[in-house]
């Protein structure tokens, strides 16, 4: 992809936006750690409060926040911060040499924030505003004219996957079920939850939630980044913050039909060809994340399986298209939802696993969190 095109694709995206954001908030940080109030970090915060709609709720999570911005005034017009004001401000942060770990922790922090039962947060309404949208392209050509970027668009690594088997205190996945079990029970659960939500009323702003998932619900694997470390452990969705992970090594089948996700037109075909009808069950928390108002569908996994091995999301898709309502026909329309950047989702049994796993312990005692393996 070039530069432009790949700046296209971050932009077009909640999750691609919201990347750009933390991007920039953690070079600030790094630049000038103690919090001011001229700062970016602290416009982005007072900003996305004021558009957050659940501002007036006891809790409300932003990482400008986290990052050491002020609390928002008890008398809000006495600092209305917009976003042109935003916008302004981020044209005045410098931006440095772009490193694999700087990448690593804006991803995390754009998927950790994806949250599709609710209406999006303040800071991801911010950043699809039009002033600051339009000075996230210059951060978001600088990112793509990086060589860390590039594996964003890569296809499977065949050789280098990685498969969670526990986590903290779970028991470990012995692989008992096979890919053929996992997919039927998921196929049935989904057809009883569609038909318990029949009753449900149409009016998609009505007050009910569901499984608003959209992954086949089987085993999923992740290749390793640069230390190392597989990047499931970094990247996670409505993630209940883990301490210990367990991970096996995978092997892809052989001669594995590996359908690739690099888009929502990637998407889009996928579910025109085996769909798979959830309007009852999705028509509330899908509404409420996209504002769209209709019919929606996901994939048949079942009948994916058919005829693929497996289904790769690359993190360049997840960055163009998750979260986002993704036109199936005139009808209908779908949500990546519940992915993982890079995860590739196995449709059936894989040829390989390691003979023994590997543990990883999250390590909090410095100021940037860390998977460190257990010796």
């Amino acid at each position: 992809m070039s530069t432009t095109s790949t700046a296209d694709a971050l932009l077009s995206g909640p999750r691609g936006r919201r990347m750009l954001l933390d991007y920039v908030m953690d070079a600030e940080r790094i630049r000038r750690p103690e919090p001011h109030d001229d700062s970016f970090r602290s416009a982005v915060f007072l900003a996305s409060h004021r558009l957050d709609p659940d501002r007036d709720s006891s809790v409300t999570y932003s990482r400008a926040h986290e990052s050491g911005a002020e609390e928002p005034p008890e008398d809000p017009l006495r600092a209305v911060v917009t976003a042109d004001d935003v916008a302004h401000r981020l044209s005045e942060v410098p931006l440095p040499e772009v490193t694999e770990v700087a990448l690593r922790s804006a991803l995390a922090a754009a998927t950790d924030t994806a949250r599709y039962w609710q209406d999006p947060d303040g800071e991801d309404i911010l950043v699809a505003t039009a002033p600051v949208r339009r000075e996230l392209r210059r951060v978001a050509e600088h990112i793509a004219r990086s060589p860390h970027a590039q594996w964003w668009t890569t296809a499977l690594a065949e050789t280098d996957q990685w498969v969670i088997v526990s986590r903290d205190d779970d028991s470990p996945d012995t692989f008992e079920s096979t890919a053929a079990e996992l997919l039927i029970d998921w196929h049935e659960h989904t057809l009883a939850a569609e038909a318990r939500a029949a009753d449900r009323p149409t009016d998609p702003k009505a007050n009910w939630s569901g499984y608003w998932w959209s992954n086949p619900s089987v085993r999923c694997s992740t290749r390793t980044l640069f230390d190392g470390t597989p990047a499931e452990l970094w990247f996670v969705e409505d993630s209940m913050d883990w301490k210990r992970i367990a991970v096996r090594q995978v092997g892809a089948p052989a001669g594995a039909r590996i359908y690739e996700i690099d888009g929502a037109r990637a998407w889009a075909e996928l579910c025109r060809r085996f769909p798979l009808e959830v309007t009852a069950e999705k028509r509330h928390d899908w509404y409420r994340t996209t504002g769209r108002s209709g019919r929606w569908v996901i994939p048949n996994w079942q009948l994916v399986a058919e005829s693929y091995t497996g289904v790769h999301l690359t993190v360049m898709g997840y960055l163009a298209a998750a979260g986002t309502a993704i036109g199936v026909d005139d009808e209908t329309a779908s949500v990546i939802a519940g992915w993982a950047p890079d995860a590739t989702c196995w449709l059936t049994d894989p040829d390989r696993l390691g003979d023994e796993s590997r543990t990883w312990v999250l390590d909090d005692s410095r100021e940037h969190l860390d998977w460190v393996e257990e010796t």
